[in-house]
């Protein structure tokens, strides 16, 4: 039987050029001198994950036509920025799993994940300038910058309130679709694609990225093995995701109280995670934020359409359903 999964099968058109990505990721991951590189970096690295951000990188390239070597190492660059944001998420979050696997930072230690994070980010960005384009350097480094942005942002931001849904998007597309959108845009440009359909692709990794987090929020509450995460994992670590503003936004006096005392206050007690669940069904939170993800998975394919008619815009057409179908 074949595979019917559309990242499944993005895998299977790209897979020549992600066996490239995966002998030039563990090249680079490398280390003469410092063997935990390695060993910290191979434990995430190949956890298992779906290769989505390369992949992304690989397809905007493809679909023009680009049969130079620099996608390769572009599409390398954003896997080693996603997976140095991780190490250092997973430290500052004092997380115990990732893809269904202990931490890096439970498995050796804080230090080591932060500094085994800086190695690949500055890895990354050695791959960037191989590429000679300064553009494509613009686009990563500022990518970068963005995604730090929004972790800092999230770190003031989700354990208030007062925090809303404006603030809720700043911090998405800059910790999450900031790299989707990078990894797009990248891939167009160095394949000097037309000017619209680089803006296109951009705004079609934005919205994916926006879709695929506000997705993840919803998993972490409804539960699924597609995140490898437990069930509350948010809710114990004080984040106001966008399932928990829609319910503040509704409670009464009793109701705000209650998510006062658990995530500004962080005073939580045996059954406030039930409490917290029961409540956000009650006002329907769960349900309206999934509506937000189809919102924003709609916008990610409406941006394709102006794109050459190939098979692999097809897939991330598909790529674009599979996300929200996640907590369908």
């Amino acid at each position: 039987m074949g595979t019917t999964k559309p990242h499944e099968r993005l895998s299977d058109l790209l897979a020549s050029e992600l066996a490239q990505v995966n002998r030039l990721i563990a090249e680079r991951m490398a280390s003469e001198h410092a063997p935990r590189i390695p060993e910290v970096s191979a434990h995430l690295i190949d956890a298992g994950g779906k290769r989505l951000r390369p992949m992304l990188t690989l397809a905007a390239a493809r679909l023009f036509g680009y049969d130079g070597p620099y996608h390769i190492h572009l599409a390398a660059t954003v896997e080693f920025i996603h997976t140095a944001t991780l190490l250092h998420d997973d430290v500052v979050d004092q997380s115990g799993q990732r893809r269904g696997r202990p931490t890096a930072n439970l498995l050796w230690d804080n230090k080591s994940s932060v500094l085994v994070g800086d190695y690949l980010f500055a890895r990354s960005f050695q791959l960037m300038v191989e590429t000679g384009s300064l553009r494509v350097l613009d686009i990563l480094s500022n990518a970068s910058a963005t995604i730090a942005e929004g972790e800092v942002l999230q770190l003031t931001a989700s354990q208030s309130l007062a925090t809303g849904e404006s603030t809720y998007l700043q911090i998405v597309r800059g910790k999450t679709a900031a790299l989707f959108a990078a990894a797009t845009q990248s891939g167009a440009v160095i394949a000097n694609a037309p000017e619209a359909d680089i803006a296109a692709l951009y705004t079609y990794g934005d919205a994916l990225g926006i879709s695929f987090q506000i997705v993840d929020d919803v998993l972490d509450y409804w539960g699924s093995n597609a995140t490898g995460k437990n069930i509350g994992d948010d809710f114990r670590e004080r984040k106001l995701t966008l399932p928990v503003i829609k319910a503040v936004a509704k409670a009464d006096a009793e109701q705000r109280a209650f998510w006062a005392r658990v995530i500004e206050k962080g005073d939580q007690r045996p059954g406030d995670l039930e409490h917290a669940l029961d409540l956000l069904d009650r006002h329907r939170a769960l349900d309206d934020t999934r509506a937000e993800a189809l919102l924003w998975a709609d916008r990610a394919k409406d941006a394709l359409q102006g794109l050459p008619d190939h098979e692999l815009r097809r897939v991330l057409r598909d790529i674009a359903d599979f996300v929200v179908e996640r907590v369908s």
